[in-house]
């Protein structure tokens, strides 16, 4: 009768080993993240953020916000700095939805709050997209990358398409736009 429990007990430890080695993509075995560095996995964050970005038209301006590294995960964050009204906001929101989706991303989650709505999408290999609208209407882009190998993490290189604020200096959107910055509502 306690041979099945010893068994348990020292069993447990190699599955638990197992499922955080597996959650890395260490034992994944195969995926597209499977070689690729925490530089790799920023370089890559950066251009789905620089492709997201781009697909908003009429353009609107943004400027790089802080990003961080873990022991495996890398997060990088930009600050869009045009208005954004209110009326505008669900327009918005929508040309990022479409888009991701039809850069075959998941939609994991929408939060339809009139005042702090956000979107949430995930690639096929485990990168996580954000959209969220906080304080005053900033619209914040976050592309949060799987773990993949340790590595040394340069600064991003895409330069932003307005100025470049030093960090914790970043004001509350201050940039008009004739189309996103209208009151009304589009037909």
């Amino acid at each position: 009768m306690k041979l099945p429990g010893r068994a348990a007990r020292v069993a447990l430890p190699g599955l638990l080993v197992g499922a955080l080695l597996a959650g890395c993509g260490i034992l994944s075995g195969g995926g597209a993240t499977e070689n690729m560095n925490m530089q790799d996995a920023a370089d890559r964050a950066d251009a789905m953020l620089d492709a997201t970005i781009g697909a908003v038209v009429p353009e609107i301006q943004w400027t790089h916000h802080t990003w961080t590294s873990g022991s495996c995960t890398v997060t990088r964050r930009r600050k869009v700095m045009t208005i954004i009204s209110e009326q505008r906001r669900g327009s918005f929101l929508g040309v990022i939805e479409r888009f991701w989706q039809k850069s075959g991303y998941e939609i994991t989650g929408v939060n339809k709050s009139k005042a702090m709505p956000a979107i949430f999408a995930k690639t096929s290999d485990g990168f996580q997209l954000t959209l969220s609208v906080g304080y005053k209407g900033q619209v914040v882009f976050k592309a949060d990358t799987p773990c993949v190998e340790e590595s040394e993490v340069a600064e991003p290189t895409t330069p932003p398409n307005g100025p470049a604020y030093p960090l914790g200096k970043i004001p509350t959107p201050n940039v008009r736009s004739d189309f996103w910055s209208a009151a009304a509502p589009l037909p």
